[in-house]
C-alpha cells in the first residue's frame, strides 16, 4: 500500500468541548509525500486464545522513533480489522513500514499508515468493505484516518472526520519545512486552549476566499487563504517556527503555515523550480532539520501490488 502524507490548508478550531475535543472546520490537501505499508498473513499452529500476532518494523528516512509495538496505530488499526470483521482464525501478520513521512509533523503520517493497514486488510482478506464502510471504521482510529484513505483536497468537520470533497483546479507544489523535534497533538491542542482563555471562541467556519482560490486554481489568492488557528500554539511552543515561516516568506513562498499541530512548514510556491530555489534558502538558512518538495492533490491510500 502506498499512503500520502496531508497538510492543512485551513483549519479553524472551535472551544473546547465537555467530550475534552474540539469541533474543527478544515481543508485537506493529500500530497505526494508517501509512506508505503507491506503486509504478510500466513496461519501458524498458535494457541494463544485466537489472538492474532502481529510484527510490525520499519525502516526509511524517519524510522527512528517509529514505535514497534501495540501502541503504534498501524498495530490498533490491524486489531480493530479483525475484530469489527469477525476474522477469528489464528493468524501472523506481518506489518512493514517504509517510512519517509515525518513522526509527529502535522501530516498525519500515522493515520495515513492506519488507512493503508484497513485498506489492505480488506483487500488481503477479501471483506469487500466499500468506502463507506472502510471509512466508519477509520473514523473509529482517529479523526485523521478517513481522508488518508480518500484524498485528494477536502473539507473535514466535527473533529475532522465528517469528508466533503473539494473540486479544484491545477496541481500545487510545496516546501515542507522539517523540523528538529515533533510536537504532541494534544499538547499543542492544550496550548491553544492556554492561549485562549478567557476569551470568547466562536465556532469553526470555512474560508470561503480559499475555497474560491481552489476552485479557480488561483495561487496567489490561495497563499493568501492560508491559515491555522493551532499556528499560535505551535510558535508558542516552538518558536523558531516563526523564524522558518519568515525565512520562506522571504525567499519567495507565496504563503505558509504550519501545517495542522505542526511542526512540519508548508510553502506554496509557484512552480517546481520555485520550489527547488526556496529548498535550496531553507537549507542554506540552517534553520531546519530537513527539507522536501511535493506536489498535490493525489489520490488516498492505494494498493500498489498484492500477492
Amino acid at each position: 500500500m502506498r499512503v500520502p502524507a496531508k497538510i492543512n490548508l485551513h483549519l479553524s478550531v472551535g472551544p473546547l468541548m465537555e467530550s475534552g475535543y474540539h469541533e474543527i472546520v478544515t481543508v485537506f490537501q493529500a500530497i505526494s509525500l508517501f509512506d508505503e505499508i507491506t503486509i504478510r498473513y500466513w496461519e501458524e499452529n498458535i494457541s494463544l486464545l485466537n489472538k492474532t500476532v502481529i510484527d510490525i518494523s520499519a525502516r526509511g528516512t524517519f524510522a527512528n522513533g517509529v514505535p514497534l509495538d501495540d501502541t503504534n496505530l498501524a498495530v490498533k488499526a490491524a486489531r480493530f480489522f479483525f475484530e469489527r470483521c469477525k476474522i477469528e482464525t489464528p493468524t501472523k501478520l506481518s506489518i512493514d513500514i517504509k517510512k519517509e513521512i515525518p513522526i509527529a509533523g502535522g501530516l498525519a503520517g500515522g493515520s495515513a499508515d492506519a488507512a493503508g493497514v484497513l485498506l489492505g486488510l480488506d483487500n488481503l482478506f477479501s471483506t469487500g468493505l466499500n468506502k463507506a464502510e472502510l471509512e466508519e471504521l477509520a473514523a473509529e482510529l482517529g479523526s485523521d484516518v478517513p481522508f488518508s484513505l480518500s484524498g485528494g483536497v477536502a473539507i473535514g468537520r466535527s473533529r475532522g472526520e465528517e469528508l466533503t470533497p473539494v473540486l479544484v483546479r491545477g496541481n500545487y507544489h510545496w516546501v515542507l519545512a522539517i523540523a528538529h523535534q515533533g510536537l504532541s497533538t494534544p499538547v499543542v491542542y492544550s496550548e491553544c486552549d492556554r492561549l485562549r482563555s478567557g476569551l470568547v471562541i466562536s465556532p469553526p467556519t470555512l474560508n470561503q476566499n480559499l475555497i474560491s482560490a481552489l476552485a479557480s486554481g488561483d495561487l496567489y489568492n490561495l497563499g493568501n487563504a492560508l491559515s491555522n488557528d493551532l499556528q499560535a500554539a505551535a510558535f508558542s511552543l516552538k518558536p523558531a517556527l516563526k523564524l522558518i515561516l519568515e525565512v520562506g516568506k522571504d525567499n519567495g513562498a507565496l504563503g505558509g503555515l504550519v501545517s495542522g499541530s505542526g511542526p512540519t512548514v508548508a510553502f506554496l510556491v509557484l512552480d517546481e523550480e520555485s520550489a527547488i530555489d526556496l529548498a535550496v534558502a531553507l537549507t542554506a538558512s540552517g534553520v531546519v532539520a530537513g527539507v522536501t518538495r511535493a506536489t498535490g492533490p493525489v489520490h488516498g491510500a492505494q494498493v500498489i501490488s498484492s500477492f
